[in-house]
């Protein structure tokens, strides 16, 4: 009982050392870029051949991307909120009143 409360608890350590790693990495790998990103390796591959994801492939084989787009990435396409939507409108609705 013991025993399997040890071992979970050095593979969450583990994967709390990994996930820091990843972190201080300029450029990541298809593994740890998948990783990063919390998505499959397939959705990953998906995204790099209809490049809708920022990669670089030298001499054609494996992928590598930078930390920094990834991040950009993910940042991309916000949505904006309902309070920001009302805020916007009530602001048009003041500076467009006609006379």
């Amino acid at each position: 009982m013991l025993e399997n409360v040890i071992i979970q608890k050095l593979d969450e350590l583990g994967k709390m050392i990994e996930s820091q790693s990843l972190l201080s990495k300029d450029v990541l790998n298809l593994n740890e870029a998948a990783s990063y990103l919390d998505v499959s390796q397939n959705h990953l591959y998906k995204l790099t051949s209809t490049k809708r994801i920022p990669h670089f492939c030298p001499n054609g084989k494996k992928l590598y991307f930078k930390r920094t787009e990834l991040d950009e990435w993910l940042l991309s396409n916000r949505q904006t909120t309902s309070d920001e939507i009302e805020k916007m409108a009530t602001n048009y609705i003041l500076k467009n009143k006609r006379p």
